[in-house]
């Protein structure tokens, strides 16, 4: 078994010294800078670029310079994906967004982990765990999602917060480790973000 199929299935791999991966995160991070370096005027080829970076993606989606990942390939966005500045991806395992996502600036997606012991670390070994997102999902500012979970659909995450947990449907979650606040419900709709018009 090859360490890229040790990775894909969740195991224990050598991430740092197995030249097929070195190579993959090179190609990978040469697209990468490529996108970072286009002018912001150049949508279509900033599609295009990141079309040939990803494994999928749907007809409408946006990520603002800059942003980085390892393999691209294990990138999968839903329609309508948005991204602010300073998306990392780290891509050893499947992320899967769904549709309607939107990430304000310096989020980081993590599926990579190392092993606690030092001595195993210390050889480069390191596992990934998959994330997935679901649809109708705001990440708020400078969140940090953690190897294996999962984010229901119709949230909202706070900012700042670091989610090590998985997050069910229709609810707002925020901390350090992230935990539900609430549920979203119908009154949600109905509030007012005019602060003079709250304030009276």
């Amino acid at each position: 078994m090859t360490e890229k199929e040790k990775m894909l299935k969740q195991m224990l791999y050598d991430a740092n010294y197995d030249k097929e991966l070195m190579q993959d995160r090179m190609d990978c991070k040469d697209l990468c800078y490529e996108y970072n370096h286009l002018r912001p005027s150049q949508v279509e080829e900033q599609k295009e670029v990141i079309r040939k970076l990803l494994g999928k993606t749907k007809e409408n989606f946006f990520i603002t310079a800059p942003f980085w990942c390892d393999y691209g390939y294990n990138i999968e966005l839903g329609e309508n994906f948005y991204s602010n500045h300073n998306l990392v991806i780290l891509d050893c395992a499947k992320v899967t967004f769904g549709d309607n996502v939107f990430v304000a600036p310096d989020c980081g997606f993590y599926t990579a982990g190392h092993p606690i012991d030092a001595e195993r670390r210390n050889v480069g070994l390191e596992y990934a765990y998959p994330i997935t997102v679901g649809s109708d999902v705001w990440i708020g500012g400078g969140v940090r999602v953690m190897p294996g979970v999962t984010i229901g659909s119709n949230v909202v995450i706070g900012s700042g917060s670091v989610v090590t947990k998985d997050i069910p449907d229709n609810v707002v979650a925020a901390g350090n480790p992230c935990r539900v606040l609430r549920p979203i419900t119908e009154e949600d709709k109905l509030r007012n973000y005019d602060r003079i018009n709250e304030e009276n």
